[in-house]
């Protein structure tokens, strides 16, 4: 029987990415940053489209519609009564904004047919259909999710109006209960203190929710009462006098700094106890409000699953407490949360609004194949490049790689480990990773300093064997995308007497349990559970690991450097690898060891090329 395909993509703001479903089963997925090499790239996503029909064999001939994941005019609306609302301060942006959005932004489907005529090479583009921007986020959440039926909750900075939505999900259906709209916006609260403390919007809002351990949430009752007024449902209001952002230019004003102290932090300058401080603060008003929203979705459908969307779906800490309060009995948290999965979830609607059925329930399992959605590169591919390069390797059975490599680690050398199909979404899963020993204290500033090039205070999360994860973390339930924190177990706590005097970037030195290097100074860690059902070169690993050392739990951090997006292909992998502190590269079952390798030709500082994130 002949399938029928539907191409979802997202573009013009940030994280776009292309996906490919037929018969509502994802076939292939990917951000278009992946192969710009232009980290959160907001243009059409054209190499990831070719990349998804390219996996699965197909041309653009073969698809039946493009499904886009907003409604550019609808949001053109919002754009300008923004505009005008705001006029005259908001001039400068409408000046700066208004001949893209007059041009071709307000068609962006449009934008979109003739675009695709290019990957068409003259042939007919298929109907290029417009949906919601937060229908795709519901439909990314809870279609590929492995629930029969649901409450679905998105959260995130803004889309056509809305900026949090309810859902309940039936079979393949989705109704919406209610929304709340611009400018009252979690995500943008969380996205204006990102800004504030530094980092930069739609890219740091990760580094504040892991500086915010380092600090004391003192200003949180400031954020109540003169920021956000929360209701008991979850639903909020923003006090728009402090802010900044409905002008277009920048997140925070004068207001901002009149409240928490001074003017903001310059990006790169010096972490201060203020950041910290501020950072803990909004993360804690953005737990009690994600989980009011959560309590009251799953009230509102009488359903004890949720499944989550959106950019503010990506705080893991918010997400954890959820499961561990007891606010419903299962989350399933959509791996590619933020825009790109919008694609997605604009490709999965089309198809069930076609009458394609859920497969993948029959299966007890999800749908998104462990977010193993990317290209992948095969061995002969693989081989071609070591052999034009003339590099040193050995090839080894996969059974002798993951003991090799597991001895590797457990002596302390760090991997680069480059397998199978890359991962959809912002984590890496095992497909294109860093790994090191969790037990190392040393760990956790080697790959920040030495090899991500990033900052000290920046967590690193664990991949654990599913079966033993248990034992070492209190998580309550699977975590195979990387979006839950857990704490770790107090059987696995080792507490450090000299840490009781130390705050901020001071915490680092101490001890916390016998996996220092996944575990954050509050006792957390970002989990990866990893199943028998997926990643099988990634679980003989962590097997092997665990034989070796009775430790089934490895450092597992993306393969790529701070300001760039995840490596994509060998060549990638295998510059990434010679740039940094990497000892070690596994490409599929090819073993390369940074000695072996020829001087790497590289005179100028390459640091300097990367923008900062």
């Amino acid at each position: 029987m002949p399938r029928e395909l539907i191409l979802g993509l997202s573009a013009y703001y940030h994280d776009s990415a292309a996906a490919l479903v037929a018969d509502g089963t994802p076939l292939a997925a990917a951000q278009e940053e992946r192969f710009t090499r232009r980290r959160h790239d907001p243009g059409f996503p054209l190499r990831a489209a070719e990349s998804c029909l390219c996996t699965a064999g197909v041309t653009l001939a073969d698809v039946a519609a493009v499904a886009y994941h907003e409604d550019p005019a609808l949001k053109f609306r919002r754009v300008l009564a923004t505009w005008l609302a705001t006029a005259p301060r908001g001039y400068p942006a409408f000046r700066e904004a208004a001949p893209q959005w007059l041009a071709w932004k307000r068609d962006a489907t449009g934008d979109v047919r003739r675009r695709l005529a290019a990957l068409a090479g003259g042939g007919v583009v298929p109907p290029v259909l417009a949906g919601r921007h937060h229908a795709s986020h519901a439909a990314s959440a809870f279609h590929p999710s492995p629930f029969a039926s649901a409450a679905v909750l998105c959260v995130d900075g803004v889309g056509e109006w809305a900026t949090t939505s309810m859902w309940h999900g039936r079979g393949t259906r989705l109704s919406p209960l209610g929304e709340l709209r611009f400018p009252h916006s979690l995500g943008l609260l969380y996205s204006a203190f990102t800004y504030f403390c530094g980092f930069r919007v739609d890219s740091g809002e990760y580094k504040l929710m892991g500086l915010a351990p380092y600090g004391t949430p003192r200003y949180a009752p400031l954020i109540r009462e003169r920021l956000i007024d929360v209701r008991p449902d979850g639903s909020f209001r923003l006090d728009l006098r402090h802010f900044a952002f409905q002008y277009g230019r920048v997140m925070t004003g004068r207001g901002f700094e009149e409240l928490f102290g001074g003017p903001r932090r310059e990006p790169e300058g010096p972490l201060t106890e203020r950041e910290a401080d501020l950072a803990a603060s909004v993360q804690q008003v953005t737990e009690e409000v994600v989980l009011r929203l959560a309590a009251t979705v799953v009230a509102r459908t009488g359903e004890r699953r949720l499944c989550l969307a959106g950019g503010v779906a990506l705080n893991c800490v918010a997400n954890g407490r959820i499961v561990a309060e007891g606010v419903c009995d299962e989350l399933w948290v959509q791996p590619a949360a933020g825009d790109a999965g919008g694609a997605l979830g604009a490709a999965l609607a089309e198809s069930h609004r076609r009458g394609a059925p859920r497969p993948h329930l029959s299966r007890g399992t999800d749908a998104m194949a462990g977010a193993l959605l990317g290209p992948a590169y095969p061995a002969a591919r693989i081989a071609e490049f070591l052999r034009r390069r003339e590099l040193p390797y050995v090839r080894l059975p996969e059974r002798e790689l993951a003991r090799r490599v597991a001895a590797e680690l457990a002596a302390g050398r760090i991997v680069g480990w480059f397998q199978g199909r890359m991962e959809f979404g912002p984590r890496a899963l095992g497909a294109r990773s860093i790994l090191a020993d969790p037990r190392d204290p040393g760990t956790q500033s080697t790959l920040n300093l030495k090899t991500k090039f990033r900052e000290s205070f920046r967590p690193f999360a664990p991949a654990v064997l599913s079966e033993e994860a248990a034992d070492w973390f209190d998580l309550g339930q699977e975590s195979p995308y990387m979006l839950m924190t857990a704490p770790v177990t107090a059987a696995q706590r080792r507490e450090d007497p000299g840490a009781a005097g130390l705050r901020g970037p001071g915490l680092l030195r101490a001890g916390r349990s016998t996996v220092p290097a996944v575990t954050h100074v509050d006792h957390s860690a970002r989990v990866q559970t990893v199943g028998p059902h997926a990643h099988p070169a990634f679980r003989r690993l962590l097997t092997a690991f665990r034989d070796l050392t009775g430790c089934p739990v490895l450092v597992n951090t993306s393969f790529n450097v701070r300001g760039e997006p995840i490596v994509n292909t060998p060549e990638e992998a295998y510059t990434c690898f010679m740039r940094t502190r990497i000892d070690l590269l596994v490409l599929g079952d090819f073993l390369l060891r940074k000695e072996a390798q020829p001087p790497w030709p590289e005179e100028d500082d390459w640091r300097e090329g990367i923008p900062v994130d």
